[in-house]
């Protein structure tokens, strides 16, 4: 009988943030697929798990799929993780998760954290409909470009940001998008959370010459 991959969410910050049911799948796979090994065991060793570990990330994944497969046609159940969220996105699980579909095997999903419904549930933008983009083009044409053909959508807009790139995207949210409202949040769960709310050139101003670390989640407000 063929493995299964379980797709197991984790903490986007504070590691309390985990459920029951994704701590006993982790303590009883055979091993775990991570982006990051070092940010994997430190959730572990905060429950006292002791798990083999694979090492799966861009660029490498396409090394270890087969590696992955193989192990879950050979019976063993694996776990695929995130640094952080819920597996899959944005991130490099969704290669795995399809090539696990293809060859029949069960994918199992074990539903946990998100930064999306983390900062839409706390942003007080509309979220009866979202549109989730996630890491918009680095170059400035390219987001121009991405920002134009989202003008119209009336749904909340929700981006993954490096925070060194906020005051570039809020610069341009405001040439492109005009005066919405905005909400970045920014090391949710984490002692230093932080939701700046306003509009792009309102939160430019507040951010200011600020050096913000990590990853930010950025929300835009929906056309009227």
């Amino acid at each position: 009988m063929a493995g299964r991959l379980y797709v197991v969410g984790t903490p986007v910050g504070n590691l309390e943030d985990i459920t029951l049911r994704a701590l006993r799948v982790l303590g009883e796979v055979a091993a775990i697929a991570c982006e990051d090994t070092r940010q994997t065991v430190k959730l572990l060793n905060k429950y006292g798990l002791r798990k083999p570990l694979i090492s799966y990330y861009q660029p490498q994944e396409g090394r270890r799929i087969p590696e992955i497969i193989g192990l879950l046609e050979e019976g063993k159940d694996i776990a695929l993780v995130s640094d952080a969220g819920t597996p899959g996105i944005s991130d490099p699980g969704f290669p795995l998760i399809r090539e696990a579909l293809k060859k029949g095997l069960q994918v199992v999903p074990i539903p946990g954290p998100s930064a999306v419904t983390a900062a839409l549930s706390a942003a007080g933008l509309p979220t009866h409909r979202f549109l989730f983009v996630g890491f918009p083009p680095p170059k400035a044409a390219g987001l121009r470009k991405l920002l134009e053909g989202l003008a119209p959508e009336k749904a909340t807009l929700v981006f993954f940001l490096p925070t060194r790139k906020i005051p570039e995207f809020l610069a341009a949210t405001a040439a492109i998008l005009g005066d919405r409202r905005v909400v970045v949040a920014r090391e949710l769960t984490k002692v230093h959370e932080e939701f700046l709310r306003g509009t792009a050139p309102e939160i430019g101003a507040a951010v200011g010459s600020r050096t913000l670390k990590g990853e930010a989640t950025v929300l835009i407000e929906g056309v009227r």
